[in-house]
C-alpha cells in the first residue's frame, strides 16, 4: 500500500524496501553460490566440513555438484579437489583429536556415541570407522574423526580407507552432475533455490557460532587435580 507525505509525495511503507528486496537477497545467495562452487570454493568448503568449526549439511555436496555440472568435460577433476581439501581439514581434527586424548574426548563428544566409536574401534579397527563417511548427511562424521586421533587408530589405514570413501562419495556426485547437468543449471535460476541458500547460509552461521562457544567453553575447563594418596 503507497500512501501520500505532507508534500504530496508518494511514499512506500517503511518494512517494504527492508524487508521484501527479493533482488538484494538474490544478489547474496547468487554469490555464495558463485564462491563455493568455484575450484578454489569447494577446496577450502570440504577442508571446513571436516572440521568442528564449521557445520553446514549437504554444502560441500552441493558444492561438488554445482561445479561438476558447469564443467561438464572436466567434472572428474572436482572429485579431486574436494577430497585434497576434505582430508586437509580431517587431518586437523584428527590431530586435536590426538592431542586432547581419550579423556578430553568426553569434552566434546557425546557419552552414548563415544560408546559406540569406542565399541567399533574395538571391534573393526580403522577402517570399518572410516567407512562410516559413506553415510550420507546429515550423520555427524567429523565427531568419528576427532575420536579417531583420540583413541589413536592407525593414521595410515584411516586416512588411506577414508581417501578412498571420499573420492566415491564425490566421484558419484560428479557423475549425476555430468549427466544431468543442464537439469541442475537451470534449477539455479529458481527462486527457490536462492531461497534454500540463504535459509542455509543462516543456519550455518548459527551452527557455527554454536559450535565455536562449545569448543571455547570446552576448552577453557580446568582440568581435574589428582588428589595425592
Amino acid at each position: 500500500m503507497v500512501s501520500l507525505s505532507a508534500h504530496g509525495e508518494l511514499v512506500e511503507p517503511w518494512p517494504s524496501p527492508c524487508l521484501t528486496d527479493n533482488h538484494g537477497m538474490r544478489s547474496f545467495s547468487t554469490w555464495i553460490v558463485a564462491i563455493f562452487s568455484s575450484p578454489a570454493g569447494v577446496i577450502v568448503l570440504a577442508a571446513l566440513d571436516s572440521t568442528l568449526l564449521f557445520s553446514l549439511p549437504f554444502g560441500i555436496d552441493t558444492a561438488v555438484i554445482i561445479l561438476a555440472a558447469r564443467l561438464r568435460a572436466f567434472a572428474w577433476v572436482v572429485p579431486l579437489l574436494a577430497t585434497g581439501g576434505s582430508i586437509a581439514g580431517a587431518w586437523l581434527t584428527f590431530w586435536m583429536g590426538a592431542k586432547i586424548g581419550e579423556k578430553g574426548l568426553e569434552r566434546y563428544v557425546a557419552p552414548r556415541r563415544l560408546k559406540r566409536v569406542r565399541a567399533r574401534i574395538e571391534s573393526s579397527g580403522a577402517i570399518a570407522l572410516a567407512v562410516l563417511d559413506l553415510i550420507p548427511p546429515p550423520f555427524p562424521f567429523t565427531p568419528f574423526v576427532l575420536a579417531a586421533g583420540a583413541l589413536a587408530v592407525n593414521a595410515a589405514t584411516f586416512f588411506v580407507t577414508l581417501t578412498i570413501c571420499r573420492l566415491l562419495r564425490f566421484g558419484l556426485e560428479a557423475a549425476l552432475a555430468f549427466v544431468y547437468g543442464p537439469n541442475i543449471l537451470s534449477w539455479l535460476d529458481a527462486d527457490l533455490f536462492h531461497d534454500i541458500v540463504t535459509g542455509c547460509v543462516l543456519l550455518t552461521a548459527i551452527l557455527t557460532t554454536l559450535s565455536l562457544i562449545k569448543i571455547l567453553r570446552t576448552s577453557g575447563r580446568p582440568k581435574a587435580r589428582r588428589v595425592p594418596a
